[in-house]
């Protein structure tokens, strides 16, 4: 089966690709609709990463049920318990696996989040 690409973006990668079974999203950053990350500390910006997640998801037909891995990328190791909080909301139960590390990003932002889906096609 050949891989679906879903959205645009104004960099070179598609917001969500479906391979086979799998939909894979596209690292997330803090931007809302308005194109402008998001102010605020660690909460405001993971709610509107995850609320970027859960779009890129339905664009593929998939839901935050249907995620099995996260990966996470924290600006600052400090702000983990904040970010936890946020996370398990959107995961209450059966949360996917998850990898999350400290590390410069791209922008400056303190949080980025990419997200691998399982959805029978």
């Amino acid at each position: 089966m050949p891989k679906q690409c879903f959205g645009k973006s104004h960099v070179p990668l598609s917001p969500a690709v479906r391979a086979g079974d799998f939909v894979y999203v596209s690292g997330q950053v803090p931007v809302g609709s308005d194109g402008l990350v998001v102010k605020g500390g660690i909460a405001d910006q993971a709610e509107q990463v995850l609320q970027n997640v859960k779009a890129a998801l339905a664009l593929a037909g998939c839901t935050m049920d249907d995620v099995v891995k996260t990966t996470v990328w924290l600006e600052d190791a400090r702000d983990f318990g904040a970010f936890n909080t946020v996370y398990a909301r959107h995961f209450p139960s059966d949360p996917p696996a998850r990898t999350t590390v400290e590390s410069r990003l791209m922008i400056d932002i303190k949080i980025e989040i990419e997200a691998v889906a399982y959805r029978p096609a």
